[in-house]
């Protein structure tokens, strides 16, 4: 995923460092100033999707920083915030340009709503699957057919395989290509906040809910709908949404209110649902509701003829995003891509794509630049060795796990938010070697609940860092 860039301006260092990460962990890259003088600096420099900025600022406030962004960045978002909301002051915003006001204090869900509205976790690409197996042109010619339809559509595969470019496929195929596609992983957003964020609230449903805040339906209406990871949903709320589906409408929590739906539902599951169901983990009803029309998604190592393309689109989309030159491949490297098992998939696949572009140095890339986790090197040391063998030019630094302080892994934002971050990646992964990559005794020992560990484990792949098995 391409994540859209989020610019904060907030001279409350603690609370700014919390805005920071709400955004970071629903996948947004970021920016942040301590004042407006600050933010104008980094907007010269640099490109951004939205602004949220603080209304009550030493120096030049929020409001004069909104009429200077709407002078030079007319297009710019501005989300404006502050503990002294009054309607005259969000008038008075609004009349400058500001698309949204936020009365603090609110809850993260409110700020990633707004957000979402206005520069949502964008897709790398168009939604058009790169393919040439012969496997995956039939799958893709059945989603043609079902895509004419308005029916709700079961897309089965390993993580890693594409089953959200496939939803996405789906998507732009159908009559609502010009809607919005929203989706939402289940398995990243904590039980008690999954139900608000899918369905909305009102201001006062609960503790923190300062203002009232449309769910993802809502988000969706007169588009398409993403559950990616669906069998990872509490049965608790499956029940509630078997009920939104069922009656094609939705109640925010704390109203009596329906708001009738105009969205399809599409979902993704990287395990057996069948099996699920009999284990008593899935409600065999919502099953039924939502398998409608099963596709499965076959592993990449299922799929050898699209191992190519997917490498070379990879390397172009890389080399545009960094404004670098696309450099050949060469056959002994596809030759080695080919003959791999790919257990990671498509994400593995990205990654020993990124490895070889960085090892290349923009040359052509070769067999020795493909370096395959478990065939050239065991862990993080064991390529060190590799790439100090071949005389390729990289810094001096340790193991993750050893490094002290640790080896950077992100560079999506600056100061102590990147290094608290990188700290908490480097303890996970001696928590993982320590239990020999046991999920249950490594969220025992860190403390944390295995839904949160699935979830930073995903952050840390998505950050390029290779988990191992």
């Amino acid at each position: 995923m391409a994540q859209s860039k989020v610019l904060i301006v907030e001279d409350d260092e603690g609370l700014r460092e919390a805005l920071v990460d709400t955004l970071a962990l629903a996948g947004y890259e970021w920016l942040e100033a301590d004042c407006a003088e600050g933010a104008l600096v980094k907007l010269k420099s640099n490109s951004v999707d939205i602004v949220v900025s603080d209304v009550q600022m030493a120096g030049m406030g929020g409001l004069a920083l909104l009429r200077n962004i709407k002078q030079n960045w007319p297009n710019l978002p501005v989300l404006l915030m502050t503990a002294y909301a009054n309607i005259e002051d969000a008038v008075a915003a609004m009349k400058e340009g500001a698309i949204d006001y936020m009365a603090k204090p609110f809850a993260p869900e409110v700020l990633l709503n707004m957000v979402s509205r206005y520069a949502p976790v964008k897709s790398d690409d168009n939604g058009d699957a790169v393919v040439a197996d012969e496997k995956s042109l039939k799958l893709l010619m059945l989603a043609d057919k079902v895509a004419k339809t308005d029916a709700n559509v079961m897309v089965l595969g390993p993580s890693g395989s594409g089953k959200e470019v496939m939803s996405r496929y789906i998507h732009n195929a159908s009559n609502r290509k010009d809607g919005p596609f929203v989706a939402i992983n289940c398995a990243a957003i904590p039980d008690n906040m999954l139900e608000a964020t899918l369905f909305g609230y009102e201001k006062g449903a609960f503790t923190g809910a300062i203002q009232a805040c449309p769910g993802k339906f809502e988000q969706a209406q007169g588009g398409t709908i993403l559950l990616d990871e669906i069998s990872e949903m509490d049965l608790n709320l499956q029940a509630k949404l078997l009920r939104v589906l069922q009656e094609r409408e939705v109640e925010r929590l704390g109203s009596r209110k329906s708001i009738k739906l105009d969205v399809r539902v599409l979902a993704t599951s990287n395990r057996d649902l069948k099996q699920y169901v009999s284990e008593g983990n899935f409600r065999e009803d919502l099953y039924y509701r939502l398998n409608v029309f099963p596709i499965s998604w076959p592993p990449l190592c299922e799929r050898k003829g699209d191992i190519e393309p997917l490498a070379k689109h990879l390397i172009e989309r890389h080399c545009t995003k960094l404004g670098m030159p696309v450099p050949t491949i060469s056959a002994d490297a596809i030759g080695k891509l080919v003959s791999y098992p790919w257990p990671g998939n498509v994400r593995e696949l990205d990654n020993v794509v990124q490895r070889a572009l960085i090892l290349s140095e923009q040359a052509n890339i070769s067999g020795e630049h493909i370096l395959l986790e478990g065939v050239d090197w065991q862990d993080a040391s064991g390529l060190q060795q590799i790439v100090e063998g071949n005389d390729v030019a990289t810094p001096d630094v340790k193991p993750i796990a050893e490094a002290n302080p640790v080896t950077k892994v992100s560079s999506a934002g600056e100061g102590l938010g990147n290094e608290l971050r990188d700290q908490e990646y480097a303890i996970i992964l001696e928590t993982l070697i320590a239990c020999n990559g046991r999920r249950k005794d490594m969220a025992e020992k860190l403390g944390i609940s295995p839904r949160t560990l699935r979830y930073k484990l995903a952050k840390m792949r998505d950050a390029g860092i290779d988990i191992p098995n």
